[in-house]
């Protein structure tokens, strides 16, 4: 007799005997509906809202766990006429090849089969585009739609999968209605979906229990609680289901529940006596102790388990527990974790029973870990068993130590690492304190502490080329905020030396360490004023691998990059780099600056040439809200030479002078930012009228910087000295990579040289071609800063039309219409969400209507924001809207 199969309509349906691509038969499980429990409560607006799925051809149901997402979907299920597919994602479905194996085997279970025509995947990998496109075209030549429900789709993290996903769903047209349960957002362009108002959703606030829900979710617990003691355990709770049903359980044993419920307490109420009564102590001997045992833990595996009861049979006891619905949870590959409130009471339960363990359990759970290769767990648990010379260890020996310094977890691991007392005194201690405090831009501790650790390296330390390629990092970003190149350097050599040491394999692991050393060697040779090498360091940096792990130090390198552009005199090409910064560290998940603002300050810089004084004021301020880069020499210095060059165009001199020494002290001079430094002061004493004052200071400037010779240049000729200004020009080294800032200023210096000797025609020449290579930057600071000779030129007809529109006001004086602006140089890439947000700001909405509108949190809209006025480098609403608008964002 054939097998069958009873779908989620209720049909009974043959089941084929398919197996996946790996050749491992269907489990069937994954294809049922979940069963309700009898104390489920069936919410009547939530399942009307779910009602519209079969109207939409997308719907999300989405929030944390325990929140009934699923539940509440299978009861809907249940309930529907026409076919329904469901299929609850593994995370071994991320393979496309077996995702759509499943898709179709539950479009089979449901009576949904799917023809000879589409086919089955073959490979586990991958899929062929034409059997995606079958099967689009089937479910679209049907009569009556099918409903396919995903659970637990959170789990598919691979976005080829959602891309293929959104194919079938897009082609399959009104044969397919497609519901995805998750506890995360899926990479589904939602927006287009809902502005088509082709989308269903039902979010965490719609899930939560209402007061009038808990109070029937109660009752079914056989609980008369009335609705004011039922608002105040909606609001601990927060409406949470998993937390009410907790709570009713527990309230069952009290002779006061409503009492109870006011003073719920995890390990001090009559919650843990319930659960240790009805969970704990109803177990044997054996279990009890390994789940006390396992308290001390967030997730394990049967191995863990058995390294901390010492014995073997984890794995057949947890299972039990998983299959008796014992408060532990399975979350696939053979990984369990218990409930969380159930193993707060536990974790209480076992200081009372067996006091004095836990730290045992916590260095265990951590030399396991630590052998097994999971370097957070292994930090987090060496840390509480206090066994701190463990736990720097296990940091530094797996090359972590960058970890310190970039990717998602340096505040956690700063914090985790605070807690070390003085008692730890190995030198792997050493080296985190020591990198702890740099991180802090804490100098005299950090460097007191790097030698201490590089003094014991010295002495009979077993395998030490990990911790002394840690030092060589610490010692190369040490170099860079003490402004020391030739430290840096030396760093690097000794790092090149140590990486023929290190096992290969965890330097591919910790992209970050190579990629900070490189950033780090970078910054110091910019401020040496060797840009060409500093160049070669920082676009290996921004090229690094590692995704999030590698994120801050390749923003940093674009940065420095944007600044040494800048310095060259590229203005687009440095705008472009500084808002590829932030971008990149977007895409990754970060939406916050590093913190020195170097890119900022890059665009504040470019924003004065451009004579965009309002943008740049707005940059600066904001940068002030930055303080770590303080103590770093690169951004100091550039911060001095943005605010001196904006005060000086504002006419004030003294203040200039006063901004454009950089606050902090350097081992080395850097040759461009004193040049700078002496440019401004120099600037500044021809405009209160001392040109042998200017010309004295103009000594100190480098001539082995194109931009600064060129700008001494142009205030020597201002000061009567066109013989000099010349010789500075004709000097310029040839060959080198000047941009159109440091050419057009030296076209300009020629030109009135030129028009002062009486050659106008050469004058009109340069000055043309000045305006030409200015226009495509919007570079308009030299010509402002000329001075009045320039005035009778471009009044000349050929330089008007040249500088009309741009420069001066006014049309081109031709009989034709003027043309359309040139599109902006700088390419600014929002998101489809930052998109809407922006189109809202254009039509007046407060953030709250924003908000409301795109249904999303306040919060959500101000992250948004914050990202809008990153890529757009303003502060403000209106500037946002005003700038999006010139560069047709709207």
């Amino acid at each position: 007799m054939a097998e069958t199969y009873e779908n989620a309509g209720g049909t009974t349906v043959p089941i084929v005997p398919y197996a996946d691509p790996r050749g491992d038969p269907f489990l069937r499980t994954r294809f049922a509906l979940p069963a309700r429990p009898a104390t489920f409560l069936w919410r009547q607006r939530l399942v009307q809202h779910l009602g519209q799925a079969l109207v939409t051809p997308l719907t999300i149901v989405n929030g944390p766990a325990g929140a009934g997402k699923t539940l509440l979907a299978a009861d809907w299920a249940a309930g529907l006429r026409q076919p329904v597919a469901w299929l609850t994602v593994e995370a071994g479905d991320r393979r496309p090849g077996v995702f759509w194996a499943y898709v179709l085997q539950a479009l089979r279970a449901c009576g949904a089969s799917a023809s000879d025509a589409v086919g089955a995947p073959a490979d586990a990998s991958r899929v062929d585009r034409k059997l995606l496109a079958a099967l689009a075209a089937e479910l679209n030549d049907r009569d009556r739609p099918v409903v396919l429900v995903l659970d637990e789709y959170d789990r598919m993290t691979d976005p080829e999968v959602t891309e293929q996903l959104e194919f079938v769903l897009h082609h399959a047209g009104s044969g397919l209605h497609l519901v995805l349960v998750t506890r995360t957002e899926p990479l589904l362009p939602l927006h287009r979906y809902r502005a088509a108002g082709e989308l269903t959703e039902i979010r965490a606030a719609e899930l939560a229990f209402t007061p009038e829900e808990a109070v029937a979710l109660l009752e079914l617990h056989g609980l008369s609680l009335p609705v004011p003691a039922a608002c105040a355990l909606v609001d601990r709770t927060r409406g949470w289901a998993a937390g009410l049903r907790l709570s009713a359980l527990a309230a069952l044993e009290s002779a006061d529940p409503e009492l109870y419920l006011k003073e719920f307490d995890a390990d001090r109420s009559t919650v843990a006596d319930f659960l240790l009564a009805e969970v704990l102590r109803g177990q044997p001997e054996e279990t009890q102790d390994l789940l006390l045992r396992v308290s001390v833990l967030e997730r394990f595996s049967p191995e863990l388990a058995n390294a901390l009861t010492l014995r073997t049979d984890a794995e057949p006891i947890l299972a039990g527990l998983h299959r008796d619905n014992a408060f532990v949870e399975y979350l696939g590959h053979s990984s369990y974790q218990l409930h969380p409130l159930f193993r707060e009471i536990l974790r209480a339960h076992l200081r009372v029973r067996l006091p004095g363990l836990e730290p045992e359990l916590h260095r265990r759970a951590a030399r396991w870990l630590r052998r097994s290769g999971f370097l957070p767990e292994t930090l987090a648990h060496g840390a509480a068993a206090g066994d701190w010379d463990f736990a720097a260890g296990a940091l530094v020996d797996d090359l972590a130590i960058g970890q310190l310094f970039t990717g998602l977890r340096s505040d956690d691991l700063t914090q985790l690492f605070s807690h070390m007392g003085p008692e730890a005194r190995s030198p792997a201690t050493d080296v985190v304190r020591a990198a702890r405090d740099l991180s802090r831009h804490d100098l005299d501790h950090g460097l007191a502490r790097l030698r201490l650790a590089e003094e014991k390296l010295t002495d009979d330390v077993p395998d030490p080329a990990a911790a002394q390629l840690s030092c060589a990092l610490l010692e190369a970003l040490a170099a860079r905020l003490t402004g020391c190149p030739p430290r840096a350097e030396r760093a690097a050599v000794t790092a090149d030396g140590l990486r023929q040491e290190v096992p290969a394999h965890l330097l591919d692991k910790h992209p970050e360490l190579t990629a900070l050393l490189l950033t780090h060697l970078g910054s110091a040779r910019l401020w040496a004023g060797r840009f060409e090498d500093a160049r070669a360091a920082l676009t290996t940096a921004a090229a690094a691998p590692g995704g999030a792990s590698t994120v801050l130090p390749r923003e940093d390198a674009l940065e420095h990059l944007a600044l040494l552009d800048y310095l060259d005199g590229w203005l687009g090409r440095a705008e472009r780099k500084a808002l590829a910064a932030v971008s990149e560290m977007e895409r990754v998940g970060l939406p916050q600056p590093s913190g020195s603002g170097i890119g900022q300050l890059v665009l504040a810089a470019v924003a004065v040439d451009r004579h965009e004084l309002g943008r740049a004021q707005a940059l600066l301020d904001e940068t002030a809200q930055l303080p770590a880069g303080a103590h770093d020499p690169v951004p100091a210095a550039g911060r001095a030479l943005a605010t001196a060059r904006l005060l000086l165009v504002r006419g004030k001199a003294r203040a200039a002078v006063e901004a454009a020494g950089p606050d902090v002290s350097a081992a080395v001079a850097s040759p461009w930012a004193t040049s700078h430094e002496a440019l401004v002061t120099a600037a500044a004493h021809v405009a209160e009228g001392r040109p042998d004052a200017a010309a004295e200071v103009l000594q100190g400037v480098s001539v082995d910087q194109p931009a600064c010779a060129v700008e001494a240049a142009a205030i020597h000729l201002a000061t009567g000295r066109p013989r000099v200004a010349i010789d500075l020009l004709d000097g310029l080294r040839t060959g080198s990579r000047a941009g159109p800032a440091v050419t057009v200023r030296a076209a300009l210096v020629r030109a009135r040289a030129a028009q002062e000797a009486g050659d106008t025609a050469t004058a009109r020449r340069l000055v043309a071609h000045a305006l030409l290579d200015a226009r495509r930057e919007r570079l308009r600071r030299p010509f402002l800063d000329a001075g009045a000779w320039l005035g009778p030129l471009l009044a000349t007809p050929p330089l008007h039309e040249l500088a009309a529109g741009w420069l001066t006001p006014g049309s081109p004086r031709h009989g034709e219409q003027p043309e359309e602006p040139p599109m902006p140089l700088v390419a600014v890439e929002l998101s489809g969400r930052e998109r809407d947000v922006l189109e809202r700001l254009a039509r007046m909405m407060s953030t709250e209507e924003v908000a409301a509108d795109l249904y999303v949190s306040v919060n959500t809209v101000k992250t948004h924001l914050k990202s809008v006025y990153r890529k757009l480098a303003v502060n403000r609403r209106g500037d946002a809207v005003r700038r999006a608008r010139d560069l047709r964002l709207l």
